[in-house]
C-alpha cells in the first residue's frame, strides 16, 4: 500500500512561500511539485521552503525535482530551503551531496524565522 501524495501551500508572505509535502515523493509526484513551485516563483515567491515532514518515501525523481526547483528559484534571485527532513531522506541528501547547497532546518517555522529578511540565502 502506498501513501497518497499531497501538496499544500500553507504560508506565503512577501517573497517567501512554504510548500508542504506528504506521502510518496516519487516519479508521479515530482512533476506536480515542480509545477507548483514554478507557479509560486512566477507569482513573486522565489524564496521557497519545502516542508518535508510528511514525506514517507522519496526516489530519485523527487530529488531531481528539488534540484530543479533550487535552480529555478536561484535563477529568480531566490532560493530553496528544506525543513523537517525525515531521517531516511536526510541520509540520502548527505550521500548525494545535496546537503551542501540546500540549507535545512528542523521545522518550517524555524526555516521561516531564519529566512525572514534574508533574500540571498543558498
Amino acid at each position: 500500500m502506498t501513501d497518497a501524495f499531497h501538496i499544500d501551500v500553507p504560508h506565503t508572505d512577501g517573497t517567501l512561500a512554504v510548500i508542504a509535502l506528504s506521502g510518496e515523493f516519487d516519479i508521479a509526484a515530482a512533476p506536480v511539485v515542480r509545477t507548483r513551485a514554478l507557479e509560486l516563483i512566477a507569482n513573486g515567491h522565489p524564496d521557497l521552503v519545502a516542508d518535508l515532514a510528511g514525506v514517507t518515501f522519496c526516489d530519485s525523481s523527487g530529488l531531481g525535482a528539488l534540484v530543479g526547483i533550487w535552480r529555478c528559484a536561484k535563477d529568480a534571485d531566490g532560493s530553496l530551503t528544506l525543513a523537517a527532513i525525515p531521517d531516511r531522506l536526510s541520509r540520502l541528501l548527505g550521500v548525494t551531496g545535496m546537503d551542501t547547497f540546500l540549507p535545512a532546518f528542523p521545522s518550517a517555522d524555524a526555516a521561516l524565522a531564519a529566512r525572514q529578511g534574508n533574500h540571498t540565502t543558498a
